[in-house]
């Protein structure tokens, strides 16, 4: 087929990455389009498959560093280019300087052919010519070395300027190099084993005969990391014996701590992992009452409950921008705050973010961290818990919601997990007390923060 007369091919991983790429232009979320995608069109080759999920995660981790070697051959500045000539020359480029599998001449050719597949054959010429020369001359390229750290972090690792600013910021410049690094990898799969209905020796069996390569994760005790997929599918899956967790999240209910007996306040529960936790570790001997704001994702968290078979949990609509009236002051045991934020610790799974967030969402974020706090504050009883836990690492977000919440909230103390987590856990803690996981220091998991407080 020549490139004039292509017509569209849903089942070309290509295609269908520009397809789902356009939509995350538009506001879409990746993971949500591309699982989309995958269910309307079941009949894609398995190759294919995974080549378009490369094509729409890899862009997206890695599209400041493609852009960076794209200005130094396209003929325009990338910021005149129309929008899906852009996206076609980023397709293409990303194959040529990240996937090695693919010969360079095979994917030029791909690229100007999805061109006239999308409509686009008036930019035809110009993906070919800028790819052809990318392809010769890309040894030519002037990396920024890591001695200019902030360039090496903005262009290497693909990170916008204020997010590079950010990262050097927050930590020292040893540990800025290394987590921008994480950034730009793919994320581990990770499963939370359901011990509501089967042990983590069992699913690790279970994996293994499947052909699955699989090893317990370093800190959850019911955590599993898939470093290898095979063919089969995961065991267990329709029988609801794991639940895909990064193994921070599943940190969180152990931190809360959660007992037999208790009533507790999941106030920001969807997608509802964390709930069902709750309601696992305690052996679904606890009244869970879970808040979410939209409705469609309070009945996620009712269906994932029913997977799961976690029971005592309701699930209601609320927005906790308004007082919850309808529960009584001092009426809960423990309450976990998994709070909205600028989700900047998942930025390998959620990899849009980090071209969609500004700086100043970060700011209308802590005023809604602070009053989720404040609304949820009274409902503890005397000597009752409260986990505020993000997953992200801005000092807004963190240490300094911790100083506002004591500082507001008298009545509260924090706790010291240095004093309270088991020795292998120590090194998750910080000098203020609270728990900070990252990716390049805590074996590959998401960065994540929390503190813990008790009400006098």
């Amino acid at each position: 087929m020549t490139g004039h007369n292509a017509q569209p091919n849903p089942l070309d991983a290509r295609y269908g990455a520009y397809e789902i790429l356009q939509r995350v232009e538009e506001g879409g979320y990746a993971d949500r389009l591309l699982d989309g995608y995958l269910v309307r069109h079941p009949t894609i080759d398995p190759r294919e498959r995974g080549l378009l999920t490369e094509l729409v995660y890899g862009l997206l981790r890695l599209r400041g560093r493609v852009d960076f070697a794209l200005q130094h051959f396209s003929r325009q500045p990338l910021e005149r280019l129309e929008t899906n000539a852009l996206l076609l020359l980023r397709i293409g480029a990303y194959q040529l300087l990240e996937l090695d599998r693919i010969p360079p001449h095979a994917a030029v050719h791909a690229t100007v052919e999805l061109a006239h597949q999308v409509g686009m054959g008036r930019v035809a010429g110009l993906v070919n010519g800028t790819l052809r020369t990318l392809v010769r001359e890309q040894t030519t390229i002037a990396w920024p070395t890591a001695e200019n750290l902030k360039a090496y972090l903005q262009h290497n690792c693909s990170l916008p300027s204020w997010l590079a600013k950010e990262l050097l910021r927050q930590f020292p410049n040893v540990d800025s190099l290394a987590l921008a690094e994480a950034f730009t990898k793919a994320a581990p799969l990770s499963l939370r084993t359901n011990t509501l209905k089967t042990d983590r020796e069992t699913l690790l069996t279970a994996l293994a005969a499947a052909g699955h390569m699989a090893r317990p994760c370093r800190y959850a005790t019911e955590g599993i990391i898939v470093e290898k997929r095979a063919a089969q599918p995961l065991p267990g899956d329709s029988d609801g014996w794991y639940q895909v967790q990064d193994e921070a999240s599943m940190l969180m209910a152990h931190l809360l701590d959660p007992q037999p007996g208790d009533r507790i306040l999941d106030s920001c529960a969807a997608p509802g992992g964390k709930t069902t936790h709750l309601a696992a570790l305690t052996e679904n001997q606890a009244q869970i009452i879970a808040l979410e704001k939209y409705q469609q994702r309070v009945e996620l968290i009712t269906q994932g409950a029913k997977r799961i078979g976690a029971e005592n949990i309701e699930a209601r609509c609320w927005d906790l921008t308004e007082q919850p009236e309808f529960l009584e002051p001092e009426s809960f045991d423990r309450i976990l705050v998994d709070a909205p934020c600028s989700g900047l610790g998942v930025l390998r799974r959620n990899p849009e973010s980090r071209w969609s967030r500004r700086p100043a969402d970060i700011k209308e974020l802590v005023e809604l961290q602070r009053t989720i706090l404040k609304q949820v504050a009274p409902l503890l009883r005397p000597s009752g818990h409260l986990l505020y836990s993000v997953c992200t690492f801005t000092a807004a977000e963190t240490d300094a919601i911790v100083h506002n919440f004591l500082a507001t909230h008298p009545g509260f103390k924090q706790e010291d997990f240095r004093t309270l987590l088991p020795t292998e856990w120590q090194e998750l803690t910080t000098d203020k007390g609270c728990v900070r996981t990252l990716p390049h220091r805590h074996d590959g998991m998401d960065a994540f923060f929390a503190a813990r407080f008790v009400k006098g």
